[in-house]
Formats: C-alpha cells, sequence, structure tokens
C-alpha cells in the first residue's frame, strides 16, 4: 500500500499501520527499505508479505530467531545467516555435532520465542564498539567480519538476549514470524574455502502463510518422489561410485537412454548440416593462455605436467574446434562451417557442490561452434534458435528465453561486446521470441541466448546456450578469404542444445518420474511368462520384437508372475507383455501398460505397431 500524506510525515510506519489497519513488516521511504521503526521523512510504501522484499525481511528476521533459539540450547559461535530462496540458513561453530532430534529441539525454543514476543531494534556503533562487543562475548566470526568493513560504523540488532551484525530490516517483534520449519543440518566452509574451518548450516524453510508452507512441503515429497538418484538406482539406470567422485558409471540400461537422447541430437544436427568432429582431452597450457581460459577459468580446471610441459584437461570444447578451423584455409564459399562434438569435458567442482547427474566434475556437452561471415550472422543465429525449439518440443519441454549480457570479468573490447549483444537481441526480436535481460551472465568471452526448460512439477533448468563471439577469433587470428581476395577474421557462435547432456538426462528422468513415454524408455516391453510351458513361446515372441526393433527383456525366471509384475513396475517398464497357456493357444499376448490394473489382449503385430507409432 503506497501513502504520501503530509499528516504521517514524523510518524513511525508503526503508528501509521496501527493507525490505518495496514499489514506491513516493512517500509519503503523514496525507495530505501527500511524497519517499521524509522520515522517516515518522504514517499512511504508499506511492505507486506506479498512483496518479495517483505517476505526477504521476514525470513532474515527468521534466521536471527533460529540463532538465537540455538545459541540458548548449545554454545555456538554465529558466523553468517542469509536468506535463501524458500527461507534461510545460519552457520554456526560448535563442538556439539547438530542431529535431527536437535532440530526439533531449535524449532519448539523458536516457538517459545515467537510467544515472547521481543522487540527487535537497531543500534548504529562504532566498528571499535562492535569488534569490543563481539569479542566480549567471544563471537570471533562476527569481529573478523566487522575488521573487513570499510565504514566507520555498523549496524546491529538486538532481540532480548540475542545481538547481531545486521544491515537490516527486520519485522518489529518475534511475535511476527509463524510460517517455518527447519528443514536439515549441512556443512559450510566458512567463507565457502575449503582451507577453512567447516561449519554446520542450519537450513530452514520461512513463507508468508502456514498454508504456503505446507504446499511447498507437499511439492518437496513430488521433488523427492522424483529424485533421479532414486529413480536411476531402481530402474538400474545408473551408479556413482567414490573412487570416481564427480563422474558416472551408466549401466546397461541408462547407455540406452543415452544412445537415443544422443541420437536425436545426432539426428538434429545432420538435418542442419553440421559436421561432427573428436578433439583432444588434454591440451598445452599455451592453447588455454591464447583462449583467455587460463587467465580467466583456471581455477576450474585440472592441470597436469609431462616432460616439463604444463597441460590441461579440456574444461570447454572451443579451442579444439578453433584448431579444427585452422587446419586448412578457408574461403568465403567455404562458411558457414558448422562442427559438432558430443564432447567430453572435466571441470574442478568442490565435492559439496556437486549433485547427481546435475552437476558433475565430467560431462559430455552437445557442442557446437559455426564460423561465420558478419552477413550470416542473423540466419545461423535463426536457424540455432530453431533447432533448439524442435528439440524441446521432441521432448515434450516449454521453455522460457535469457539474454545474457556482459560480465563484469570478460575479454575483448566494449564495441564487440555491444556489437554481439545487439546481433543476438535482433535474432530474437525477428522471430518474435520473448525474452528476459539478465544483466551481467554472460561467458567471459561472449554475450548468450539461455534456454530456461519447465519440468512437470514446474522447476525451471537452464539447458541451451548461445553465444556469440568476435573475441577467440581475434586471439587465435583466424582468416577466411573474402570475395575481394583479402583476409578477413570470422565471427564464431557457440552453442549447445541439452547442455550437459548428462544433466539433461536427469532433467529428463526427474520430469517424467522414470516413466517414460514408450519412444524414449529404454526398455519398452518386458515377456513375463507364468510357467516354463511359455518359455518356447516367450523366445519367439522376444525374437520377432527384438528383430523388429523393439527394445525388449524376458523374465524366465521361477519367480511367479506377481513377483515378476511386481519387479517389472517397479522399474517402470511401460509395457508387460504376459504369457501364460491361453496365450500361447492363441498366439497373442496378454499386455499390461504400466500404472494401469487393466490389461487386453493384442497380436504380436499390434504391439509392435503401437510401439513404433508412439515416434
Amino acid at each position: 500500500m503506497s501513502l504520501d500524506s503530509k499528516q504521517i510525515q514524523g510518524m513511525s510506519g508503526l503508528e501509521v499501520i496501527k493507525e490505518h489497519n495496514i499489514q506491513a513488516v516493512a517500509m519503503r521511504i523514496d525507495g530505501e527499505l527500511l524497519d517499521l521503526s524509522e520515522t517516515i521523512n518522504g514517499n512511504v510504501e508499506f511492505v507486506g508479505l506479498d512483496d518479495p522484499d517483505g517476505l526477504h525481511v521476514m525470513r532474515h528476521s527468521c534466521a536471527h530467531m533460529a540463532a538465537q533459539a540455538t545459541q540458548r540450547l548449545f554454545k555456538t559461535q554465529k558466523a553468517i545467516g542469509p536468506v535463501t530462496q524458500k527461507g534461510f540458513y545460519y552457520d554456526f561453530d560448535s563442538t556439539h555435532t547438530f542431529s535431527t532430534e536437535d532440530l526439533l529441539k531449535i524449532e519448539k525454543e523458536m516457538k517459545s520465542i515467537i510467544k515472547e514476543r521481543l522487540p527487535i531494534t537497531k543500534e548504529v556503533l562504532s566498528k571499535e564498539d562492535a569488534i569490543a562487543l563481539f569479542d566480549k562475548i567471544d563471537e570471533q566470526y562476527k569481529v573478523e567480519i566487522i575488521k573487513g568493513i570499510e565504514d566507520p560504523t555498523v549496524t546491529l540488532y538486538r532481540q532480548g538476549e540475542f545481538v547481531d551484525l545486521c544491515k537490516g530490516p527486520h519485522v518489529p517483534h518475534t511475535g511476527w514470524i509463524k510460517s517455518f520449519q527447519l528443514r536439515d543440518v549441512s556443512g559450510a566452509y566458512w567463507k565457502n574455502d575449503k582451507e577453512n574451518k567447516m561449519l554446520q548450516r542450519v537450513n530452514g524453510y520461512a513463507f508468508a502463510s502456514r498454508e504456503d508452507l505446507n504446499e511447498y512441503l507437499e511439492f518437496l515429497k513430488e521433488v523427492e518422489k522424483r529424485d533421479h538418484r532414486r529413480l536411476s538406482k531402481e530402474m538400474k539406470l545408473l551408479t556413482f561410485s567414490p573412487f570416481a567422485p564427480g563422474s558416472t558409471l551408466w549401466l546397461p540400461k541408462g547407455m540406452e537412454l543415452r544412445k537415443i537422447v544422443e541420437q536425436v541430437s545426432r539426428e538434429e544436427h545432420m538435418k542442419d548440416g553440421y559436421q561432427e568432429i573428436k578433439t583432444p582431452t588434454i591440451m598445452n597450457r599455451s592453447l588455454w593462455e591464447t583462449s583467455g581460459h587460463w587467465e580467466n577459468y583456471r581455477d576450474n580446471m585440472y592441470e597436469t605436467e609431462t616432460e616439463d610441459e604444463s597441460f590441461a584437461i579440456k574444461p570447454m570444447n572451443c579451442p579444439g574446434h578453433v584448431i579444427a578451423y585452422k587446419n586448412q584455409m578457408h574461403s568465403y564459399k567455404d562458411l558457414p562451417i558448422r562442427f559438432y562434438e558430443l564432447g567430453n569435458v572435466f571441470r574442478r567442482e568442490l565435492s559439496g557442490t556437486m549433485h547427481g547427474l546435475m552437476r558433475r566434475r565430467e560431462f559430455t556437452q552437445d557442442d557446437a561452434h559455426i564460423f561465420v561471415t558478419p552477413e550470416q550472422i542473423e540466419k545461423e543465429l535463426v536457424g540455432v534458435i530453431g533447432m533448439a525449439g524442435r528439440v524441446f518440443d521432441r521432448f515434450g519441454f516449454k521453455y522460457s528465453v535469457n539474454l545474457s549480457t556482459r560480465p563484469d570479468k570478460y575479454i575483448g573490447s566494449i564495441e564487440l561486446w555491444d556489437k554481439a549483444t545487439s546481433a543476438l537481441e535482433s535474432a530474437l526480436k525477428k522471430q518474435g521470441i520473448e525474452y528476459q535481460v539478465n544483466e551481467g551472465d554472460g561467458a567471459f568471452y561472449g554475450p548468450k541466448i539461455d534456454y530456461q526448460v519447465k519440468d512437470a512439477i514446474g522447476r525451471t533448468w537452464q539447458c541451451s546456450t548461445i553465444q556469440l563471439d568476435f573475441n577467440l577469433p581475434e586471439r587465435f587470428e583466424m582468416e577466411y578469404v573474402g570475395a575481394d581476395g583479402g583476409k578477413h577474421r570470422p565471427i564464431m557462435i557457440h552453442r549447445a542444445i541439452f547442455g550437459s547432456v548428462e544433466r539433461f538426462m536427469g532433467i529428463l528422468i526427474e520430469h517424467h518420474a522414470g516413466k517414460f513415454p514408450l519412444w524414449l524408455s529404454p526398455t519398452q516391453a518386458r515377456i513375463l511368462t507364468i510357467s516354463e510351458k511359455s518359455d518356447k513361446y516367450a523366445k519367439q515372441v522376444f525374437a520377432k520384437l527384438k528383430e523388429s526393433g523393439v527394445r525388449v527383456e524376458i523374465d524366465l525366471t521361477s519367480d511367479r508372475i506377481g513377483q515378476k509384475i511386481k519387479k517389472a513396475s517397479l522399474e517402470k517398464v511401460p509395457l508387460q507383455l504376459v504369457i501364460g497357456e491361453q496365450e500361447i493357444a492363441d498366439k497373442n499376448l496378454n499386455v499390461r501398460m504400466f500404472g494401469s490394473n487393466e490389461a487386453k489382449t493384442m497380436t504380436m503385430n499390434e504391439v509392435i505397431d503401437l510401439i513404433k507409432s508412439s515416434k
């Protein structure tokens, strides 16, 4: 609610919301977010929990309350406690190892603090006084933070016996906080530096209402049901090993699924005139110095030495594609040249940041680089945008588009950056594609278009990226012979559709909850025999389906048919083909669809037609 009345100037925000019965947790005065206890002196707008800023204020206050409750129960030092997308966390240094039972105790104490309705008040101290205060109560992490602050004064907030270093704002008192739940405890290095001490992080959720919180908790249950790590184990797709952290071991069924996904990629690229290549995994340091990776990306690269020479394991495929281009001199008539590679790349990720297929140290990019003349830029960008749309439509995804601009750390001139950004923007506009600008999130060598796909439960994942690069061709002195007979510099388009093949497959598994459509399922049908009498006919059916290109399995074990059906259902096999004496006599199949209790009789050819038509 906005107010700009002379009558409320000089009043506190608290006085105004009580007088006018306004639901608010903070206020903006001339655009600045402030505590409700502040005096109004300017244009005021009251901020409720329906405003992202209001939700942020409440969640930050909830983090303080969690810290206060924790310190009442356990001897700890506070580190930091920021707001997260759905709640908050607070890091502690404690000799006590927090357990699930401890979280319940902390939650109970937080509820007691709510009932106490402790006023939350702001104080401004000099750095020296603040250091003395936190030093006295043995809060050395706060002392370290204060020493790194350039301003001569710092802001503190108090609630009862609890005091914390914080810019604010906060809700007026602890009774304003209602809908929260602690989630779990995890580890976190101080300042995210593995050389520092490992702290304990208490994570929590906080929402505007109990209904919102419950809705989100139900959403998390659905997320858990779809977790690709659990489903991959149940469906025998892949596994992870402590002997290869950050890498994936693909089992036969997972490899079958991967081959289907990669085949879609190859088909689409060949359709659009790409040439598939393969580049080296380990290349000399000098190449990475020329490309700019050594200077701008070295912290994420694996290095090795041999015979007194320094090498890097490739984190990206682009320099290898440049070498392929420079293998010979090209004419303008050769361009555009489109190189495509399903290339393995390796990036140094901290162990705590890795997550199943979603974030790996080793992964495969469906990477391509297009080398063009200036006149060809727009047409090629339109072609890439079209391919991305086709691929996502084929897999059944909806998507949105971002345009990411120049980051703080970049190579090349601002003039080239502006030129590249303008070209990407023009291609999107001419295709009539709606997009949002994502300031400062481009690659260090060029701006990019990013595609966010939306899965079945509304989560968004970044997949495709399209980057226009004037810098690498300059750094590598790439050339082509123009129509005028002179040497010219090509422009380079970097792009990937899946992004990471592994990550895309993780998204696919969770999107379908493992219940893949027939065309995508690694096992399309499984033959289940009722007894040994069915084995001969079952083997004939298996051979015929296999010959027709169906991805089929056969279960000839001595298990009862109910056990066989249960096992096939756990592995989410789409078609279960039951064969008993009746099916042998009639020369047909009893077909059960996954997820259905009903069965119907079909001939072998009808089953084959059903599977083939699923594409």
